[in-house]
């Protein structure tokens, strides 16, 4: 399962209607090799579903990877922040060992 915070349920559905996107839209979460600790995250707005997608709704908030980012990402939560301290959009994963500084990328 994924998970999204309040805080990040309310932003995406705010980015979603700003952009004018349709109800079959949803936030893509990916696993990416990179990033200081090895593995970074990536998020993006989609409409098209793969073959080997998992799906998953939270807060009114559809949550979808792939089946290899998600071993990486099962259980984590989406969570997001604003303000002078704030960073955005971030990822809780309890799978991490280690991240990085900046948050945005991690290791298993």
């Amino acid at each position: 399962m994924l998970f999204v915070s309040e805080s990040a349920s309310t932003k995406i559905k705010q980015i979603m209607q700003e952009q004018s996107m349709t109800p079959s839209h949803f936030v893509r979460v990916s696993v990416l090799g990179g990033g200081c600790s090895g593995l970074s995250y990536k998020m993006d707005f989609d409409d098209k579903l793969k073959s080997d997608d998992q799906s998953f709704e939270d807060k009114g908030v559809k949550l979808v990877t792939d089946l290899r980012s998600f071993l990486y990402v099962c259980n984590t939560t989406l969570e997001f922040s604003d303000g002078l301290n704030g960073k955005g959009f971030e990822f809780k994963n309890p799978n991490a060992t280690r991240t990085c500084a900046c948050g945005e990328s991690f290791a298993v």
